[in-house]
C-alpha cells in the first residue's frame, strides 16, 4: 500500500513539474529519458487492461487485451502487433474483476503535459524523450509473482520480455 501511495504521489507530482521523472531511484539515467524506474528490485511494468481497444488510436499504444489475453501494440491505426505469441489464453485476470476507471484519469509527463489531449492513463507526451522499463535480470526466474501485462527489460539476454499470464515472451531488436 506504501508503494502504491509513493508511485500515486511521484505521477501527480510529474503532472504539475512536466519533468524528468525516476521512480524508485534518485535521478535518470540521463537527458533522453522521461521516465525510468528503479533496475535493482525484480519488478516489472503492468500495462493496462483493455476489454474494448477500439477507441484506441494513437499508434505505439501498448495494452494487455483481456479477451484474448494478450499484450499488443498498436502498429498502425487499427493494426495490433501481438507480443505474447501465446495462444494458451489462460491467464488470471481477476486482479481487474469490477474495477472501475475514471474517464478523466490521467497522468502526462513532459514538456508539453498540461496541453497534451492525448488519450491514455499515462502519457508520456516529450518528443524527445523516453521510457525506460524496469531493468530484471532473466525476469522469468526473477519475478516471483508476475502479473499478466507485465512488461521488463532482461538486462542478461539483452531483450524485452512481456507476460501474458501464462508465459513470458521476448523480443529483441
Amino acid at each position: 500500500m506504501k508503494n502504491n501511495f509513493l508511485i500515486l504521489a511521484t505521477l501527480l507530482i510529474a503532472i504539475s513539474i512536466k519533468s524528468q521523472i525516476a521512480i524508485g531511484k534518485q535521478e535518470v539515467s540521463n537527458t533522453s529519458v522521461s521516465l525510468e524506474f528503479n533496475d535493482t528490485e525484480n519488478r516489472g511494468l503492468i500495462l493496462p487492461y483493455l476489454e474494448d481497444k477500439t477507441s484506441v488510436t494513437t499508434n505505439g499504444t501498448i495494452i494487455y487485451d483481456v479477451t484474448d489475453h494478450k499484450v499488443k501494440y498498436l502498429k498502425d491505426t487499427n493494426v495490433w502487433q501481438d507480443l505474447s505469441v501465446d495462444t494458451s489464453g489462460a491467464a488470471n485476470i481477476s486482479i481487474q474483476t469490477g474495477k472501475t476507471e475514471s474517464a478523466s484519469a490521467k497522468a502526462a509527463i513532459g514538456t508539453t503535459a498540461a496541453t497534451d489531449t492525448t488519450p491514455g492513463v499515462l502519457v508520456l507526451s516529450d518528443t524527445d524523450k523516453a521510457m525506460i522499463l524496469p531493468k530484471v535480470a532473466s525476469p522469468h526466474l526473477n519475478i516471483i509473482n508476475p502479473a499478466p501485462g507485465m512488461m521488463a527489460y532482461d538486462t542478461v539476454k539483452k531483450q524485452i520480455a512481456v507476460y501474458n499470464g501464462t508465459v513470458w515472451s521476448f523480443w529483441k531488436p
